[in-house]
């Protein structure tokens, strides 16, 4: 893709998705992430019904006048978005693929972040970090974010999640949002994962399209496996192939939802036909009710 198509599709990209976030996660985003804590703000005069363990004694002595401690949440966090840029996400069948799925949900949930004045940065992966963009606010930082998203060719195919998360805990001191954008190919991850939940507060958005869990019945049809590049053909109209194609996604699903069930990490699973918006807007009204 020319500079030219490129800077076209982040314009587009960052009109719809500035527009989604406004209208759905303006507060959501903010509700769903707490910030690291409470810090003092001013003092003012004592009302009723302020807690009088607030009250500023020396403030209070000097004015013969009860004043009271007024403290806000610190609220700057830092969102790093880990972006499968394997070989894998470079599949889809209906509305759109994997990859276009995870471009969208990246520039929504970083222009939501932009928007509670946060920081963000991106981790590309595929079995090792491709490129790594540092966290810093404002607008310039996410487009450059979606630019190279958009233009960006990995080194390698494969998949491995625990050298992201990896390279994530040695960069990234502080605590942070963490958002992985992955179909999770790679397994197993478990381990990387409990010691990264423990020190980040980790979200796994598990991305697939339906034809890699059912298949059409559309007789002899020739299969890639993309990170290998080996291919096979398969009957479509057996019932034991299908069968067997269903029950392989099912082992994989199962196996990423206990994996992120032990780590204690959250784990939301969007087909390429999903409404993404009402599924994260959902995510955001939960975690704010936690």
């Amino acid at each position: 893709m020319d500079t030219v198509s490129i800077l076209k599709k982040v314009r587009r990209l960052e009109i719809k998705t500035k527009a989604i976030t406004k209208d759905l996660f303006s507060g959501d985003y903010h509700s769903a992430f707490k910030g690291r804590g409470m810090s003092f703000s001013e003092v003012r005069e004592y009302t009723y019904g302020d807690d009088v363990r607030n009250i500023d004694w020396n403030v209070t002595a000097r004015t013969s006048t009860p004043f009271v401690k007024v403290f806000e949440e610190e609220r700057e966090l830092t969102l790093m978005l880990l972006i499968d840029v394997s070989a894998s996400v470079n599949f889809g069948t209906q509305s759109k693929q994997k990859d276009e799925l995870t471009l969208e949900m990246a520039a929504v949930l970083a222009f939501s972040a932009m928007g509670n004045q946060d920081k963000v940065g991106a981790i590309f992966f595929s079995n090792k970090v491709e490129k790594y963009i540092a966290p810093k606010k404002g607008k310039q930082n996410i487009l450059h974010i979606i630019r190279t998203m958009i233009g960006f060719t990995p080194e390698n195919k494969g998949t491995d999640l625990c050298v992201a998360m990896d390279f994530l805990n040695n960069v990234q001191k502080k605590k942070s949002i963490c958002f992985v954008l992955s179909d999770f190919v790679g397994l197993p991850f478990e381990k990387s994962l409990r010691l990264t939940s423990k020190k980040h507060d980790v979200i796994g958005l598990f991305i697939f399209d339906q034809r890699e869990k059912t298949l059409p019945d559309v007789g002899l049809i020739e299969v890639t496996d993309p990170e290998s590049s080996s291919t096979f053909l398969i009957d479509s109209g057996d019932k034991k192939v299908a069968e067997s194609y269903l029950s392989s996604f099912t082992q994989h699903e199962t196996e990423v939802k206990n994996t992120f069930t032990k780590a204690r990490a959250d784990l939301i699973q969007i087909s390429t036909e999903d409404d993404y918006v009402k599924t994260l807007h959902s995510f955001f009204k939960k975690r704010a009710g936690k």
